[in-house]
């Protein structure tokens, strides 16, 4: 599937930025993309980031997507001491449509995405862009690590965060991409441009998951991946992150569609059912933010989060499907909610699952 959006890049320039060295060999160029959007707080320390590499990227481009803050001046500053910067302006469409925008006017042939409140290590494009220059792996899409977690401040929390984690890395089953998040995060990947425009960019339509669907679609394409297990570049987590905003809320059951539609394996009956693997992935997630939505006395979230799970419920599988039935005749209050969680019943509940797990 090709991105319907035409790239202002003709495809001999493309071919022009593989260079070739003294030796013979081939060296890739590399796009730095940060997508901006009333990101004025921290858009100076992701910039630096990308500034204080050790291997430059070849373009260095900030979409401003609409921004109605002080982002883009910042950004204009900026770029009067480091002319490498080259800032873009859009209408607000989202940080998707953003960074295919930053892609379709780049010709570069690797493409390195930082998200506008994360940053870089010194190293990050030098270790990422040394599988793809070795030239060992047949068809390599994307290069990714492991990545530190910070707080909204950029002060650590986690260390190398993803061994930390259940995800299988570097990937190698469909089904496994399929039952969780991928946890391959932009800003922690060097990506060819030749696999990005294959599968058809970033879904425009997402913002949020927008990057669990594109590595879904490169890895069901054929593309390989591989993982570093260093910390390369540092992600930042907090309540106002997008990873917390009703836009990721949407997007995710967006996406649960998708996923839906586009992969089934019925015809192979003896297998794990993919449908039924995403039901339950999107049902647990969703079941999860409705208890967060609890702690925080948001009631708004709340309300979305038992909407949206009335919408999965329907293609759990059976057992599971009769359990949610009978939970959410429970949980479908909010204030009953809210009520329960005061005197303990939770708890009790999680306690007493944990004392049957235990039982021989």
């Amino acid at each position: 599937m090709r991105h319907a959006a035409a790239s202002c890049i003709s495809d001999e320039t493309v071919r022009l930025t593989v260079t070739f060295q003294a030796d013979g060999e081939t060296r890739h160029s590399v796009v730095a993309i940060i997508a901006l959007y009333n990101g004025a707080e921290f858009i100076e320390r992701s910039v630096r980031t990308v500034l204080a590499q050790t291997r430059q990227p070849d373009e260095f481009i900030v979409v401003d997507d609409g921004s109605t803050d002080e982002g883009p001046a910042i950004v204009r500053r900026l770029a009067e001491e480091f002319p490498s910067i080259r800032l873009l302006s859009k209408e607000n469409g989202g940080q998707s449509s953003a960074r295919n925008f930053a892609v379709a006017n780049s010709s570069s042939t690797l493409i390195a995405l930082l998200d506008q409140d994360d940053g870089w290590y010194p190293n990050h494009i030098a270790e990422l862009i040394k599988p793809f220059e070795a030239g060992e792996h047949f068809k390599l899409g994307w290069v990714y690590s492991d990545l530190d977690e910070c707080d909204r401040f950029g002060r650590m929390r986690n260390r190398c965060m993803l061994r930390l984690m259940r995800q299988e890395h570097p990937k190698t089953q469909l089904s496994r991409c399929l039952a969780d998040d991928m946890f391959v995060l932009p800003s922690a990947s060097l990506i060819l441009r030749e696999a990005f425009e294959d599968v058809g960019r970033f879904d425009d339509r997402l913002s949020g998951y927008e990057d669990d669907d594109l590595f879904v679609r490169l890895f069901y394409a054929g593309w390989d991946n591989v993982f570093l297990p260093q910390a390369l570049s540092y992600w930042c987590i907090y309540t106002g992150s997008t990873s917390y905003s009703p836009r990721m809320a949407r997007s995710r059951m967006i996406y649960f569609e998708k996923l839906h539609e586009a992969f089934d394996n019925s015809d192979m009956p003896t297998l794990p059912q993919w449908k039924p693997i995403i039901a339950k992935r999107f049902y647990l997630t969703v079941l999860s933010e409705m208890h967060r939505a609890t702690l925080l006395d948001n009631e708004e979230l709340y309300q979305r989060s038992v909407d949206d799970i009335y919408k999965i419920i329907p293609f759990l599988p059976l057992p599971m499907r009769r359990r949610a039935n009978v939970r959410m005749s429970v949980m479908r209050s909010y204030k009953f909610s809210r009520l329960l969680r005061r005197l303990g019943i939770f708890g009790l509940l999680r306690a007493g699952r944990n004392l049957a797990s235990r039982r021989p």
